[in-house]
């Protein structure tokens, strides 16, 4: 059957967005439109395909292709003549991302931004990629570019519509029996699990984590696998604390093994700091890098990446006491509490582009440009003295050190990114002079070229949306920086604990609506239109934990359980258990998923089954351990199969096998101080505390879990509850704690 398309009158509808990504656009002659009830039903009116496009702000293949084929003039033509084309921002519609990126792997084995779909008037996906060369590019090859692509699909739709609609009819429906693949734990549909079929995950499946990653782990330069390079923050951060969850599952897994997992992790976490996926003269870190030796990043700076490694490096430095680590905890802290992370009403901005403009003067935009240096730069900026030590200490070259392999744009010729290639101390073995001055020539160098880069480049434009989710992590993440700093360094401490409560704040008060104790997504201009999706709740839900911890304020507390209960209720399985990613009345998605498995951020139900056994814990409430096994156990069969695909899930598995422990500090002196210290500076995966009393804001605390009515606050204890049993600490107990 042959399509008939109804004339349309398309303009370009980008302005009408809040998102920068999708403003970013409104310049294009392609006539983007927005993904909203309007255009879908303008879609089905017309019988058009929709051409989908979704990407991010700091995507540089996503400018790559605007540059080339969004703002082509015939590839324009094409689009707004024969499609509905649709610009989604991904970081405020991760479920639309979500579900044309499964069909995208699914068909292709590969995915990636820009993610662009042809998507039938029913929502139907038909045919996908990511990025195409456009008409003029130099990557262009006959027959294989947009234009090229955009013409084929045309002709088929009005040629073939019927076999079109069917195919994507049956796609759809093998997306959705994938979909139930990864959420029933290999029951039917419409069965459900019964009572104490919640406990059969074992703790052996952190070996085999464990092995997943052995056999991937690049030895030489760290991180799993060759190149690209991603830190992978939630599957470093289970190696990282395999070794702390106790002697029996160290039993199960082995000393050597929990040794070595731990010796991975603080591997790559030190070879991500030292590489150019770190800014060396400024803070934070890339998104990845894209060449097997961390050398070469793409140069977006991302807060979701920023929020997630923090912790890493708070427990790199709590269970390794080295200063590389301390120092990636500050690096990291700083970049997430300073401008222009920090939005001037407290919530933390979500990315900085990886293109930006050469120079004031010349406002071309390349990928990197505010981060590398010529040789010559380089030479100007620095004394002979400091040329000498950097040049070595960076592995900085004459021509350049950038391997042309990885510049497909050519962009980064002759140019320098700075890796740390020397231990101070062996480089001043080789130069001959003083290790201190070889500290003092890098402090002066990176001084000298922050300065230079700040007065003669403009900055990456930076993403300004607040993410209720990515604030949450980075709420997570500040907070464990903060306690674990409480003895060690105040200021530095005191700092972060400020940006946590002004970020908290800010969500509470521009994101969240108390009358139906619901989020809203984004904020920028004012709160989005868009609802939180079960992400949102649960990362803000984990970093509201955490910032209990920090202050032993329980309204933080009371909170988070306020939006577990709403995440409960919106999101939850009854009949089969587990989050969906998405509420259950949303119409504009062909799939509700359960998110399991850890990817670029942490699963949706890793995090949730954590969220509530550290409630069911610090509230004594057996509802919540028992929504939180049941969380588990509904990826059951998936996480036998794949265990390193969930490593999320696997400190809810201890927990489920050995119970969560609560440490209750009651009171003032010097048993109490010792066991907030203690449980601050240590690494206890599945350990919670609460306190009362010593000023704690604990009346709500006391009103929610029963067991501590009649607590009296002024009288000393330390008590430590597992397995039903509840027993009192002394100072050698408190200081033997693990």
């Amino acid at each position: 059957m042959a399509s008939t398309l109804q004339p349309v009158l398309l303009s370009n509808r980008c302005n009408d967005s809040k998102s920068p990504y999708v403003r970013h656009h409104a310049n294009d002659p392609t006539a983007w439109q927005l993904w909203s009830p309007d255009t879908l039903e303008l879609a089905r009116t017309s019988n058009r395909l929709l051409l989908l496009s979704i990407g991010y702000s700091a995507c540089h293949w996503c400018h790559v292709m605007q540059t080339e084929s969004f703002q082509d003039a015939g590839v324009a033509k094409l689009l707004n003549e024969k499609f509905i084309p649709i610009k989604v921002d991904r970081e405020e519609r991760p479920d639309i991302d979500r579900q044309y990126m499964d069909f995208l792997q699914a068909t292709t084995g590969g995915g990636g931004w820009p993610l662009n779909v042809f998507v039938t008037p029913d929502l139907e996906p038909i045919f996908g990629g990511t990025y195409w060369p456009g008409p003029k590019s130099e990557r262009l090859r006959p027959g294989a570019g947009f234009e090229d692509i955009l013409k084929k699909v045309a002709e088929a739709w009005e040629e073939q519509e019927q076999s079109i609609r069917n195919s994507g009819k049956k796609i759809a429906a093998q997306l959705r029996d994938f979909a139930a693949e990864g959420s029933l734990g290999g029951r039917q549909a419409g069965d459900v699990i019964g009572e104490g079929e919640e406990d059969n995950l074992e703790l052996d499946l952190l070996e085999e984590s464990y092995q997943h990653y052995k056999t991937r782990f690049d030895e030489e330069y760290g991180g799993f696998g060759g190149a690209p390079k991603f830190p992978t923050p939630t599957h470093l951060g289970q190696l990282l604390r395999l070794g702390s969850f106790g002697t029996e599952v160290t039993e199960v897994v082995g000393d050597d093994e929990v040794e070595d997992a731990r010796r991975m992790a603080l591997k790559t976490l030190e070879a991500m700091f030292k590489g150019g996926i770190k800014d060396q003269v400024g803070h934070g870190l890339s998104r990845y890098s894209v060449n097997r030796e961390w050398g070469l990043p793409h140069f977006e700076k991302m807060l979701y990446d920023n929020a997630q490694l923090l912790p890493l490096y708070v427990d790199a430095w709590r269970i390794t006491q080295k200063p590389i680590f301390l120092e990636a905890v500050n690096d990291i802290a700083t970049y997430l509490s300073s401008p222009p992370m920090v939005s001037e009403l407290g919530g933390i901005h979500a990315s900085e582009d990886a293109d930006s403009q050469i120079s004031h003067e010349n406002h071309e935009k390349r990928e990197g440009a505010f981060y590398v240096y010529t040789y010559q730069e380089i030479m100007q900026i620095l004394g002979p003295d400091e040329l000498e030590t950097c040049t070595r200490y960076w592995g900085i070259k004459e021509k350049g050190n950038i391997d042309q392999r990885y510049d497909a744009e050519g962009e980064l010729r002759g140019q320098n990114t700075l890796c740390v290639q020397f231990e101070t101390s062996e480089l001043a073995k080789e130069l001959g002079i003083a290790a201190e001055q070889i500290k003092e020539h890098i402090a002066s160098s990176q001084q000298k070229l922050i300065e230079y880069r700040n007065r003669t480049r403009p900055r990456p434009a930076l993403d300004d949306k607040i993410v209720t989710a990515w604030n949450g992590l980075a709420i997570s993440g500040l907070a464990k920086a903060s306690t674990a700093l409480h003895s060690a360094s105040p200021e530095a401490s005191s700092t972060y604990l400020n940006t946590v409560i002004n970020a908290a704040t800010c969500i509470k008060t521009r994101l969240y609506d108390s009358s139906n104790h619901t989020l809203r997504r984004v904020y920028r201009e004012g709160p989005g239109d868009i609802h939180g999706f079960a992400d949102d709740y649960a990362f803000l839900i984990g970093g509201l934990l955490d910032l209990y911890e920090a202050t032993f304020d329980s309204n933080w507390l009371a909170w988070a359980d306020d939006l577990q209960q709403s995440q409960i209720k919106q999101f939850w399985d009854p009949a089969r258990h587990a989050f969906f990613s998405t509420p259950e009345h949303q119409i504009d998605i062909l799939v509700r998923t359960k998110d399991g498995m850890d990817n670029a951020e942490p699963s949706v139900n890793g995090v949730s089954a954590s969220n509530l056994f550290r409630l069911g814990s610090m509230l004594n409430d057996a509802k919540y351990e028992k929504l939180s096994r049941q969380t588990v156990a509904a990826f059951e069969v998936e996480i036998g199969q794949h265990p390193g695909l969930f490593s999320g899930m696997m400190s809810s598995i201890v927990a489920a096998k050995l119970g969560c422990r609560g440490l209750m500090v009651v009171g003032v002196g010097q048993e109490a101080e010792a066991a907030v210290r203690k449980y601050r500076e240590g690494v206890f995966p599945t350990m919670t505390i609460i306190r009362i009393g010593n000023g704690a804001q604990d009346e709500w605390l006391k009103g929610r879990n029963d067991l501590l009515a009649d607590t009296d606050g002024d009288r000393e204890m330390v008590q430590l509850c597992e397995g039903g049993v509840c027993k009192l600490l002394d100072a050698t107990s408190i200081e033997a704690l693990r």
